[in-house]
C-alpha cells in the first residue's frame, strides 16, 4: 500500500487533489484509517493516470467522473467530440491571432497583402438535391456529412454534384446551428427535393483547409458592407467541390455563396 504522499509523488498530483478526487468519487483510497490516513493500491495509478489525461483534454471533472465508468468502446466517442471541440478551439484562436495581426500591420501602416478572395456574382441553378436538416452545435457538422453519407450509401444513389452545406437560420448560433447537409443527385431520385435557383450569388472560392472559411465569410461581409443596393435572400451556402477524404487540406477548394437580390 501507498500512503497518499508516495502516491501523490508517483502521480505528480498535489495530496489536495487527491482528496478533492475522493470526494467527488473520482479515485478513493483503498484504506482510509481510524486516524484519517489514506492509502492506495499502487494499480490505482492507472485510473490516476487516466484522470489527468482526459483533464488534459479539456473534460470537466464532473464529465470525466462518468466518463471512467465507459468501456474503451463507448469512451472513443466522447474522445472524436472532444476533438473537433478542441480544433474549433484553435480555429478561434487562429482567428482572433490573425485579426489580432492585421490590426497591427495596419496601426503600424504596413502596407497589407492584396486580399486573396474576388466576389463575383453568378447564378445558381436549380438542382436535385437529397438534404438532412437538423439543429445542432457546430462540432456535430461533421456527424450530419456521416449521416447523409450513409443514407447515400445505403440507398444506393449515385451523387451527380457537390456536397453542400445551407445555412437556414436567421442567426448565427453556435450552440443550435439550423443547418441542412445536401448531395445533388439525379432527377427524379426517390425522395429528393428540388433546391431553387437563384438569379445571382456573391461569391467567392475559398482554397485550403475548411478551418479557414470564416476568411471567405469576412470577405463577403465586406461586399455586402460595400453593396448596399442588394440584400441576401436565401440560405448562404457552403459548396465543397473535391472530397475531403482524398484531397489534402491544402488543395480542398470550397466554394461560398451569398444568395442576393437587389433592393
Amino acid at each position: 500500500m501507498l500512503t497518499i504522499g508516495e502516491f501523490s509523488r508517483l502521480g505528480r498530483v498535489s495530496p489536495r487533489m487527491l482528496r478533492h478526487y475522493d470526494a467527488l468519487g473520482l479515485l478513493c483510497p483503498e484504506i482510509v484509517g481510524e486516524n484519517g490516513y489514506r492509502y492506495y493500491r499502487q494499480e490505482q495509478l492507472g485510473p490516476l493516470l487516466q484522470i489527468k489525461r482526459l483533464q488534459s483534454y479539456g473534460f470537466s471533472l464532473a464529465e470525466i467522473k462518468e466518463l471512467l465508468a465507459l468501456p474503451g468502446e463507448a469512451l472513443l466517442p466522447h474522445l472524436h467530440r472532444r476533438r473537433l471541440d478542441a480544433h474549433y478551439e484553435i480555429y478561434q484562436l487562429q482567428e482572433r491571432l490573425r485579426q489580432l495581426e492585421a490590426d497591427i500591420l495596419q496601426m503600424e501602416g504596413t502596407p497589407m497583402l492584396k486580399d486573396k478572395y474576388e466576389v463575383i456574382l453568378m447564378p445558381d441553378p436549380e438542382q436535385t438535391v437529397i438534404g438532412i436538416r437538423r439543429t445542432v452545435p457546430v462540432t456535430q457538422f461533421h456527424d450530419l456529412f456521416q449521416e447523409l453519407r450513409r443514407e447515400i450509401a445505403q440507398r444506393g444513389m449515385k451523387l451527380t454534384g457537390a456536397v453542400q452545406m445551407l445555412y437556414h437560420g436567421q442567426e448565427f448560433n453556435h450552440e443550435n446551428a439550423d443547418v441542412e447537409v445536401q448531395a445533388v443527385v439525379a432527377s427524379g431520385t426517390p425522395g429528393a427535393k428540388v433546391k431553387p435557383a437563384y438569379d445571382a450569388c456573391a461569391t467567392v472560392i475559398h482554397k485550403g483547409p475548411y478551418e479557414g472559411l470564416p476568411g471567405a465569410y469576412e470577405a463577403l461581409a465586406v461586399w455586402m458592407a460595400e453593396h448596399p443596393e442588394y440584400r441576401i435572400c436565401g440560405p448562404a451556402i457552403d459548396r465543397y467541390l473535391n472530397d475531403p477524404d482524398t484531397t489534402p487540406p491544402e488543395e480542398l477548394v470550397t466554394g461560398v455563396l451569398f444568395p442576393v437580390e437587389k433592393v
